[in-house]
Order: C-alpha cells, then sequence, then structure tokens
C-alpha cells in the first residue's frame, strides 16, 4: 500500500500512528455543576460534599503535565510526531446569550472535541457547557493542517444552545429503577431537540462509523452524522449499552484495536442484535479483566469509572500504550499477541480520561477499508462519495 502524502489521513483506531496532538493540563479548572454534568469527590460523603471551584493546583497541574509529557517522550521513540495545544485562559466566567458557568474546563482530552475521519477534521458540538469553547486551543493547529494541506476538509458541526431547555434537568434526580426504564428509549441529560455530540463517543472502522448514543450524544447529533457523513461514502452505526447507567464516551467500553479485535467491557454489553454487525464479519469481542481499582478507589477528584483501565491507545495493529498499573489487562494484550507499552497516567484521570481521550491522532497510515463486507447498512441519502 502506498504512504499517503497528505498530512490528515486517518481512518481507524489502529493503523501505524504518524502523527498526533496530546493534550496539555495547563490552566485547568475544576469542571463547574451545570445541567449537562453533576461532578461529585471520590470520598465516603462524596454525594454531599462540596466539589471544589475554580483553578486546579499548581502541583496537580504539574503532576499530570508530567505524565503527558511522558506519554509524548514514549510517542516520539516510536517515530510519532507530537503536537501540543496551547490552553487559553479557562478561570473567568463564561456567559452567551443561553447561558453561564463560571469557569472552564480544561484541554487534557483531544479526543472529546476533534476527530479525524479519512481527510477531514470535525470539530464536535460538545454537549457541556464548561466545554463550549473548548475546541479553540486547537484551532491554530487545525489552521495549519489547513493552510499546508490542499485535500484537507475542515468541519465545525453546529453549535448547540446549551440553554436551560436542552437538558432533562430532573436525570440526575431519577431513581436506578426510572432511570433503567428510561434509558432503554435514551432518554439522558441531554434532549433530542438540538444536535449535540461529543466526538470521543465516536469509534472509526474505517468505512464505517459507530457512534454511541449517551449523556453527551444524541439521536440528533447522530442523524447529523449520518446525513454529513453518508454521502461522503461512509456508513454510521449507532451503538447502545444499556447496563451503563451514565453512559458518556465509547473509548472505555468497545474499543477496537486492530482488524478483527475489539475489546469489550463485560459490565457493558452491547444492546443485544447490535454485535451481529461485527459477528457477522468474523470480528472478536473480547471482555477485558477488572481494573486494578474500584470506583471507590479512583483519585479523588476523577469522574470516569474504574473502565479507564481499557482506554488504551494504539501506536499500530501490533503496538498497544497502556496504563502503567493495569498489569492484568497487560497480560491479556500480550496473549493476543501486542507489544504493550506501560506508562503512568493515573494522575491525568481527573482531567475526563485516559490515554485514548488525552490524544487526537491526525495521521495514521493506510486508507479507506471496508472491514464489513457483510451489512445491512442502508444510506441515509444519496450523493457524491469520496471514499475510494
Amino acid at each position: 500500500m502506498s504512504r499517503p502524502t497528505n498530512l490528515v489521513n486517518s481512518w481507524n483506531e489502529w493503523d501505524p500512528l504518524r502523527e498526533i496532538v496530546v493534550g496539555v493540563a495547563d490552566n485547568a479548572c475544576f469542571e463547574p455543576t451545570e445541567p449537562g454534568h453533576r461532578p461529585q469527590l471520590r470520598t465516603p460523603d462524596g454525594g454531599s460534599a462540596p466539589f471544589p471551584t475554580g483553578p486546579k493546583p499548581a502541583e496537580m497541574i504539574e503532576r499530570a503535565n508530567e505524565q503527558l509529557d511522558g506519554l509524548v517522550r514514549l510517542l516520539e521513540s516510536q517515530g510519532v510526531t507530537v503536537h501540543r495545544p496551547v490552553a487559553p485562559d479557562l478561570a473567568s466566567p463564561l456567559r452567551t446569550p443561553d447561558f453561564q458557568v463560571e469557569n472552564q474546563y480544561c484541554v487534557v482530552c483531544p479526543r472529546d472535541v476533534m476527530i479525524t475521519l479519512g481527510n477531514e477534521i470535525i470539530e464536535a458540538t460538545m454537549s457541556r457547557r464548561a466545554r463550549y469553547f473548548e475546541y479553540q486551543a486547537y484551532r491554530k493547529l487545525v489552521y495549519s493542517y489547513w493552510n499546508n494541506d490542499p485535500g484537507m476538509v475542515w468541519t465545525v458541526a453546529p453549535k448547540p444552545s446549551m440553554a436551560d431547555s436542552m437538558y432533562r434537568q430532573e436525570f440526575w434526580e431519577w431513581p436506578l429503577e426510572e432511570r433503567h426504564r428510561r434509558m432503554h428509549s435514551s432518554e439522558f441529560c441531554v434532549t433530542q431537540d438540538e444536535v449535540v455530540f461529543d466526538a470521543a463517543d465516536i469509534s472509526r472502522f474505517g468505512r464505517d462509523i459507530v457512534v454511541q448514543e449517551s449523556m453527551t450524544t444524541n439521536r440528533s447529533g447522530i442523524h447529523w452524522l449520518k446525513r454529513h457523513l453518508e454521502p461522503r461514502g461512509f456508513r454510521v452505526h449507532p451503538v447502545h449499552f444499556p447496563l451503563d447507567f451514565f453512559p458518556s464516551h465509547i473509548d472505555c467500553t468497545f474499543v477496537p484495536l486492530r482488524p478483527g479485535l475489539v475489546l469489550t467491557n463485560p459490565e457493558r454489553p452491547l444492546r443485544e442484535g447490535e454485535e451481529q454487525l461485527f459477528l457477522r464479519n468474523g470480528w472478536e469481542l473480547v471482555d477485558v479483566p477488572q481494573p486494578t481499582s474500584t470506583n471507590d478507589e479512583m483519585p479523588k477528584y476523577c469522574q470516569s469509572s474504574k473502565w479507564l483501565s481499557m482506554n488504551v491507545l494504539s501506536i499500530s495493529p501490533t503496538k498497544v500504550v497502556c496504563e502503567e498499573r493495569e498489569k492484568p489487562l497487560q497480560d491479556l494484550l500480550d496473549k493476543l499477541g501486542f507489544e504493550v507499552f506501560p506508562v503512568p497516567f493515573r494522575d491525568v484521570f481527573e482531567y475526563g480520561g485516559s490515554l485514548h481521550c488525552a490524544t487526537w491522532d491526525v495521521n495514521r497510515e493506510g486508507t479507506a477499508e471496508d472491514y464489513f463486507p457483510v451489512n445491512d447498512y442502508r444510506p441515509l441519502a444519496e450523493g457524491p462519495r469520496i471514499l475510494g
């Protein structure tokens, strides 16, 4: 296969990595309470103790940056070009015509905001107020690609209002049985009235795009992705994980590592029937082992679950970066034939993710491939197609 010459080229999660963006913890703040998010401390009285506000302490930022820098050194040692965003002022209050928050959040997790689909970069709408303008940290990089790659396509998804009416604020008070009943209709904290999606709810399989319907991506967001991408030759597949009561971002639940292999979460199986796309095409779905930490043992300010353990980053179809404490997962990856690169990353957890979340790959070797020839896909709309 000839190597693509364009700067922007990434069709899946596993092809050999050539260029990537790694986040920074500079200027990070504690994420505020808002209709789309209710942060809580991981302490015995976490449900009632107040969550901190304002800028994070300097020593906390330094620890996270040290581990982010360690990931950069590893990637560069593997021949990967790494870029970093520049964090803007995040501590000042933010106000739009429809909402206000006391501060923004951080720019540690570019995966949540930005996604590369072939030769196209898409800026997601985002689903939380404190992250509304997070894309600004990446604009300088995007303009560099735009100015230097004439084949690049740059798309900015429509920004939602994030007004009170966009949210089901009662969602956070539903008892477990009510939440379970409603989630089968995918009723979460975001309503269906506006286009809403985080980029990290998307997983890329060449011509096929898998999108999780969740607290951070609604059906309107998935419909926008279908209308935008299907005329360009992609096939968009909504997926659901009905035992996940707070679904947000697919990369702690369903993680492809190479053609034919997906790491799966034993506590969050796919909705019955949705696994058939993979099984009919010979894919193996492998449950990961239990993480080394329980949810209660996660870092004090972390809002993600213990399943950050499976938030790994593929350097190639044979090389995977894994958090250093997750020895059971490392052993499984070794048995599956991967070369595993353990790195410390636990101090990054409280910024919204782990290794996959903290990165945004812009260039991987390879081209558009059809990994699902047995496919009942029906295009939403016909139009010009860019895939070969």
